[in-house]
Formats: C-alpha cells, structure tokens, sequence
C-alpha cells in the first residue's frame, strides 16, 4: 500500500532539502520520491541530509514536468502554507492521510510540495483533487518543506499503521486519462460554439476544477467520454448535411 504513494517536489532549489526529504520519508515507510525540475540533483548536500535514506535519493525520479510525475495516479493532493480558494475539498495532514492511505489499496496517489520560497503555483494547484493545509501560528505559518513532508508522512504512518482510513471500492481515472477528457471536452465544446475564440473567459478552468472536485469514477468518465463521441458524431453529421445544402444551392443557381 505505502509502495502506491509518492512525494513529488516541485523546483526544490535547495538540495539539503531533498536529502531531508527523502530521511523524513523512509521514517514513515515511504519510498517513491519523484522530483520536477530540481536546481541542483544530485548533490553531496542531499546525500549528507539524506543519511540513511541515499537509497531513495538513488531511485528518484527526475522529470521535467509535472505532467510527468502524476500521469498515472488516481488522486493527486496538493500542500500549501495559505488557505488559498479554489473550490477544492481542504484537508489538514490527519484527513488528507486517511484519504490518501485509502486510495492507495487499489492505485497511485501523489502528494505535492512545491518551491521552497512561494510554494505551489495556482495553475499546480488546480491540477489536483484536495489540497491539503497544515494550520500553524498565523503569524509565521510557513513550514519548511522538509518538515511539512515530515508531518504529512507521520500521519500517513499512522493511518497504515492502525488501519484508520478511509475505504473505497470503486477505480478512479488515472490523471493521464482525465487530461485526455479534458482535451476532448475543449474540443467538443469549441464545435458546438459553447466556447468561442474571441470570448473563451475561463471555461475549461472551471470545468476542470469541477471535474477534479467531483471526480468521476472510471465507469462513470467513460460514459462522459461516450457523450462527448456522440456529440462530435452529431456535429459531423450536421456540418456534412450543412455542405451537401450549400453544394446544391451553388448547383441550382448556375442552372
């Protein structure tokens, strides 16, 4: 189950920081850290930091994008010092752990951190299914983001380790098959004119952030995609009739 959850970092500009990660992981039984972008990987700082823990600094995952560091996870939760608003389900560390222990039983789950100097981004943020808030003095509420890591896995720790999660049965869609709706969707809506190029606003924003808060199951996505098909087939077929209407008209009036 702890083998399904990974830490992803986003843009770690401190190498120390990675190391410390990776200790404050292999602590809590955790193993799978991904890395978007680090300034500086590897370095002799992280090993240092890392103690006993360089075995997850070796099997690290480097990427470019946080595309790639979530494409085939079902539940995707990001960290954040602010209370931010985005409309998405907040957890603090005790809930988002019970949540995220669950899930892993049938599929991959990803918990974000981003730059140590302003966090995540919002674009990063609305990528995800919960954020989670760790409450903390308001005057100085900024956790450094190895302990942040710290205390988001003592709590998944403790969830595997009394067996207090959160249970569910039904397979969600991995993030990869949610962006690939998501680009069907833009397409469908742009043929029926429901989005138009000089007016887009904010659209496809709001649809995705009320996809991720929903979150469909797969059963219930695959029938979403079999609307947006049926659509697409229907404004064929009327973009086809339309064509053959004006190809006879022409016809008529050179006669």
């Amino acid at each position: 189950m702890l083998d399904n959850i990974r830490i992803v970092l986003i843009n770690t500009f401190h190498p120390g920081n990675i190391g410390a990660a990776a200790r404050a992981m292999k602590n809590m039984g955790l193993s799978q850290l991904y890395l978007v972008e680090p300034r500086v990987f590897p370095d002799v700082e992280a090993d240092a930091r890392a103690a006993g823990a360089k075995d997850l600094l070796d099997s690290a995952v480097v990427v470019s994008t946080l595309d790639e560091a979530i494409a085939d996870c079902q539940l995707v939760i990001g960290t954040s010092a602010r209370n931010r608003t985005f409309d998405l389900p907040i957890f603090d560390a005790h809930d988002c752990a019970r949540k995220v222990v669950g899930e892993a039983e049938h599929g991959k789950v990803a918990i974000i951190f981003g730059r140590e100097t302003m966090g995540l981004h919002n674009a990063e943020l609305q990528r995800c299914n919960y954020h989670v808030y760790i409450p903390a003095n308001p005057e100085y509420p900024v956790l450094n983001v190895s302990a942040a890591i710290q205390l988001v896995c003592y709590e998944i720790w403790q969830a595997h380790s009394k067996q207090d999660f959160i249970k569910r049965d039904e397979p969600y869609p991995l993030t990869r098959d949610m962006e690939r709706f998501y680009v069907h969707l833009e397409s469908a809506l742009r043929k029926t004119h429901f989005i138009i190029p000089q007016h887009e606003g904010k659209v496809m924003d709001k649809l995705r952030r009320y996809f991720n808060r929903s979150r469909p199951e797969r059963t219930e996505l695959n029938m979403l995609r079999g609307i947006l098909t049926s659509i697409d087939e229907t404004t064929s077929e009327l973009a086809d009739a339309k064509q053959e209407t004006i190809q006879s008209q022409d016809k008529g009036s050179d006669q």
